[in-house]
């Protein structure tokens, strides 16, 4: 066997999504899951920073470094033990850790650009006593990349098809597209859309106290308003062309209520919330229409929302819209998958970027190596 764990926590940062992996065969054959739930208070903490410009105490982020790390190395081990499996059997430990802050290279800004995952890989490292690979981003960034998305070479070693032009949408907090072209010697390609359950879940926690808005229902009980939709697609983020990447520091509440403030007409919390659904589904339909793939495979907790996904079907009618599932993947776990990939790619030298997909100057080995 040939065994790897992935770890991420999204833009949501609801929970730690941790894998075990054996990659003795291709697809790796996911042994284990757990979705390990963050204390409430280390949440609120997350959220609160990655929402907020206001100066922190760097004491405050080195406490939080490494109560995130002790919280990664406590999913790794509950995964282990649900597993049954010693961790002496693991090559490694692929950690995404959460993001704080993404400032990814744009034409409009000057910089300085930077990407900030926390969870030290030391703690993970030794309290599990597993190699753990992090910091996947910020080499991708050095090299005048985005450092994001990093899935979609996951994506193209899963999902590529010599027969069928095919789309790969992770419905994180942020919405990630992956394009997989038929032919083999043109580039794949993929960015962020922009947001896909991070406001959805922010405005529901606001109006009805709830972490999320399930299968879509309070969106489906309002009504879509036209004119806001349209204000809230002439942000600039929405015009910028690939390569591109953003995150929950850019489309949050604060965001939105700038928006909300700007349009000054009054609305009820469930037509705002029907009207970000339907931002979701334009921007995804807006991003694919140069593309035109005959199947979009779906992943990320976002395909739970079957309003979303019907209203994705609808925007494109001549596109199949379905799960990872109907190719025998599990759409909840995709992209911690991609983290004990990107840890195998690391430890054997092998690239983990595509330069197509994040404008850096070269591929890349991802990722620093931290022993036991």
């Amino acid at each position: 066997m040939s065994l790897y764990i992935g770890l991420i926590s999204g833009t949501s940062a609801d929970a730690i999504d941790a894998v075990l992996l054996d990659f003795q065969t291709w697809p790796p054959q996911l042994l284990a899951t757990l979705a390990y739930p963050f204390p409430p208070a280390l949440r609120a903490a997350v959220l609160a920073l990655s929402q907020s410009s206001a100066p922190v105490a760097p004491a405050v982020l080195a406490q939080l470094d490494a109560q995130i790390g002790d919280t990664f190395a406590d999913a790794a081990q509950a995964l282990l033990a649900s597993a049954q499996v010693d961790a002496s059997r693991v090559q490694a430990i692929g950690s995404h850790g959460q993001t704080l802050y993404h400032s990814p290279p744009r034409a409009d800004c000057p910089g300085p650009f930077y990407s900030w995952q926390i969870g030290d890989p030391n703690r993970i490292a030794w309290r599990t006593g597993i190699t753990t690979v992090a910091d996947f981003r910020r080499k991708d960034l050095a090299a005048g990349g985005q450092g994001a998305p990093l899935v979609p070479g996951y994506h193209q070693a899963l999902f590529r098809d010599p027969q069928t032009d095919r789309a790969v949408l992770n419905l994180g907090g942020i919405a990630n597209l992956t394009w997989l072209p038929a032919e083999p010697s043109a580039p794949v390609i993929g960015f962020d859309t922009g947001p896909a359950n991070a406001l959805l879940d922010a405005w529901i926690l606001r109006h009805r106290a709830q972490p999320q808005d399930h299968a879509g229902a309070w969106a489906a009980s309002g009504a879509v308003l036209p004119s806001l939709l349209a204000h809230l697609l002439a942000d600039p983020y929405f015009q910028l062309a690939a390569p591109k990447s953003t995150g929950r520091d850019y489309f949050n509440l604060t965001w939105l209520d700038a928006q909300l403030s700007a349009w000054g007409q009054p609305a009820a919390p469930p037509d705002v919330q029907a009207t970000l659904l339907q931002l979701t589904v334009d921007s995804i339909a807006h991003s694919l229409r140069s593309f035109q793939p005959t199947q979009l495979l779906v992943c990320g907790g976002g395909v739970h929302n079957l309003a979303l996904l019907t209203a994705l079907q609808q925007a494109m009618p001549t596109c199949q819209v379905c799960s990872t599932a109907a190719l025998g993947i599990d759409p909840d776990w995709v992209e911690a998958c991609c983290f004990a990939w990107l840890a195998q790619q690391c430890l054997a030298r092998r690239p983990g970027n595509l330069p197509s997909v994040t404008g850096a100057k070269a591929a890349l080995v991802l990722g620093g190596i931290y022993y036991p």
